[in-house]
């Protein structure tokens, strides 16, 4: 995610966090922003986990198997 779109994030946060009321185009952008961010840091993980391989105790790799 860019770091634009954090940075947009976090002044619309502390905009709410000091008592000012957010605008509904403010809140739509908001609330697509988060989405957006949340989506960034579930594939982030995801991609961590797709090379992530657990080791018995004979040094044998296993990869991690989806639910």
């Amino acid at each position: 995610m860019e770091r634009a779109k954090i940075d947009r994030i976090n002044e619309l946060a502390r905009k709410v966090k000091a008592g000012q009321a957010l605008t509904p185009e403010e809140i739509s952008e908001r609330d697509s922003l988060r989405r957006e961010y949340i989506a960034a840091v579930r594939a982030n993980l995801e991609a961590q986990l797709d090379n992530t391989y657990l080791v018995d105790e004979n040094g044998n790799e296993t990869p991690l198997k989806r639910r």
